[in-house]
């Protein structure tokens, strides 16, 4: 029996855009025994994947105790593959037959995470799509939260730093022109998504829709039952956050949102995703200096261009 230890991103965007190799892996090996290493956060996503039969979940530990507990816990294996999406030296320290390692540098010559991680395993000629996989439990919840077939208008107005957030107002008026009379999802359901952090930038959404029945499930569900509910979307509109990244691997149409951040390297991956931006210079190297802004820089992205790019995205999804 193949043993595999696949050492993947703490962020949940960054282990989502890395799902797709990791799925490659239990197709090609489906009697594998795969060991998933992530952070915390990203832990959940691999409860019901395939082959899966153990998550080391890696707290972060001052001076990078959390890899040497990661060593601790994987060095009287012998494994047969060691894939480490992170660069972080430890495969070099166990005793594994093949080793592949991500060493080229986010978003460097402009080359999408997917591609990226997808040349670790040399298919980034025809690179897998990042997967999600969701058990009964969660389409469960997912139905009691959004029940029957009504379309729902899926938004996730926070994101993990300010600089990336669209302002909240217009959130609210995008929905407001999309579930109204003569809107493109007229009638529809608006579910807002988010994490515990971000119930005050989802209360400022919820608090101006006033044309559709709002289901807030912000901080409301684990990442497995949000991915079963984001299946139901009928249109997802977020900022770039690894809910938007979820949204498209789970197969709904997806419009991200993008200023500061390149999506050349962060866009939502798939053929029912797209992409529009606030315009300006969007480069990488930037993002250590982007950080640190307290308050949103995507107040060049009107209105308008959502909601037509929006419209003309449900047009297409449902042709």
């Amino acid at each position: 029996m193949k043993r595999i230890l696949f050492i993947t991103a703490t962020r949940i965007g960054d282990a989502v855009l890395f799902s797709g190799p990791l799925a490659h892996l239990a197709r090609r090996w489906p009697d594998a025994r795969i060991t998933v290493a992530c952070g915390p956060l990203a832990a959940p996503l691999f409860r019901a994947a395939p082959g899966v039969s153990e998550v080391i979940v890696m707290a972060k530990r001052k001076g990078g105790g959390h890899w040497l507990d990661l060593w601790r816990r994987t060095a009287g294996t012998r494994w047969d593959l060691v894939v480490d999406m992170r660069a972080s030296l430890t495969g070099w320290f166990l005793r594994a037959r093949e080793l592949r390692v991500n060493w080229r540098r986010p978003g460097e010559g402009h080359r999408h995470r997917v591609i990226e991680a997808a040349a670790v395993l040399g298919l980034d000629a025809d690179p897998p799509a990042p997967q999600l996989w969701v058990d009964a439990q969660a389409e469960a919840e997912a139905e009691r939260r959004l029940p029957g077939d009504a379309p729902v208008l899926a938004l996730a107005p926070a994101a993990a730093a300010p600089f990336k957030e669209w302002p909240a107002e217009r959130f609210a008026a995008l929905a407001n022109a999309l579930t109204g009379p003569g809107g493109a999802l007229q009638g529809a359901r608006v579910a807002i998504f988010g994490g515990p952090g971000d119930k005050a930038v989802s209360d400022a959404v919820r608090s101006q829709i006033t044309q559709a029945e709002v289901t807030d499930l912000t901080g409301a569900l684990d990442l497995v039952e949000a991915a079963a509910c984001l299946k139901r979307a009928r249109l997802f509109v977020g900022n770039d956050s690894g809910l938007m990244h979820m949204a498209a691997a789970a197969g709904a149409p997806v419009l991200g949102l993008f200023g500061p951040t390149d999506e050349r390297v962060y866009g939502p991956w798939g053929p029912k995703a797209r992409c529009v931006r606030a315009g300006g210079p969007a480069d990488e190297a930037d993002r250590e200096r982007l950080r640190h802004a307290d308050s949103s820089l995507m107040g060049g992205l009107d209105l308008e261009r959502v909601l037509a790019a929006a419209a003309a995205l449900i047009e297409e999804s449902q042709a």
